[in-house]
């Protein structure tokens, strides 16, 4: 099976690192134009230029706009008013005690991180409608299904982001445009490597020794007992986002490691 997206827009949300680099890397790779949006001209740029060195050749374009905010929205909008394929994988995480997660701390999460989909997904799936084919992502994760205990708004967010899916894929229904949500476990990002870096410095651990011994110790169920690499969420991205998956919408697809301990979501 090749995956060939040669023809094909995508837009990448939060797509100046992490998870959301990987996504670009890996649809530029299967030949799509991606737009690289980022908060940070310098990022973008840096974004880009590991993209293209990764794919000779690559068709991209990058914007800078704050997609957190409406009038980041509209200047993406401006830029680029049409889209065949949509992920939306803007997102902020951070671990917080309930008692210390004041209403402008939820309602922040709320805006970036489901908010942001839902206004993208309203500009740009009217015109996948029309053409009669498309394809939008959520890029939600296994905190959705289970929310942890020391990141409950993030975890709901993430819920969240499986209800708009789920529902705006059957709203879709017929149509030829799929919406569906992946569900990520712990993967080995910026940020991750960010939230444990003092840990590593007490341990002496590298950074991905002690992101594999943290997946250890507050996943358990984890069946592969490490993190994700960004490529290994990136691929099940990419082939959602191809022609081969016509039939799957409105689905919740964990790339988790088996760290939900359940037979179905």
């Amino acid at each position: 099976m090749k995956i060939d997206l040669s023809g094909k827009l995508a837009i990448v949300s939060g797509s100046t690192g992490g998870i959301g680099l990987g996504i670009s890397q890996s649809l530029a790779d299967a030949g799509a134009t991606v737009v690289v949006i980022g908060r940070e001209t310098a990022k973008v740029e840096q974004a880009l230029a590991s993209i293209r060195k990764h794919v000779p050749g690559a068709q991209l374009r990058g914007l800078t706009a704050d997609l957190g905010t409406a009038e980041g929205a509209e200047k993406l909008f401006a830029a680029e008013p049409r889209a065949d394929i949509l992920v939306n994988n803007l997102g902020i995480f951070d671990a917080v005690d309930f008692f210390d997660t004041p209403d402008s701390e939820w309602t922040r999460f709320y805006e970036v991180n489901v908010i942001s989909g839902v206004r993208l997904s309203r500009h740009y799936v009217p015109a996948m409608v029309e053409q009669g084919w498309g394809r939008v992502i959520f890029l939600s994760s296994e905190s959705g299904v289970a929310t942890p205990a020391d990141m409950l708004n993030y975890g709901v967010t993430k819920s969240a982001n499986l209800a708009v899916s789920h529902g705006l894929a059957k709203r879709l229904a017929g149509t030829g445009v799929t919406v569906n949500a992946i569900l990520p476990g712990p993967t080995f990002t910026g940020g991750v490597e960010h939230m444990l870096k003092d840990a590593a410095a007490e341990s002496g651990r590298n950074l991905r020794e002690e992101a594999d011994a943290f997946v250890r110790r507050a996943r358990p169920t984890s069946i592969i007992q490490r993190v994700a690499d960004v490529a290994e969420v990136a691929h099940l991205v990419t082939y959602i986002a191809s022609p081969f998956s016509s039939a799957t919408t409105g689905a919740a697809l964990r790339v988790d490691g088996g760290v939900v301990d359940s037979m179905a979501i």
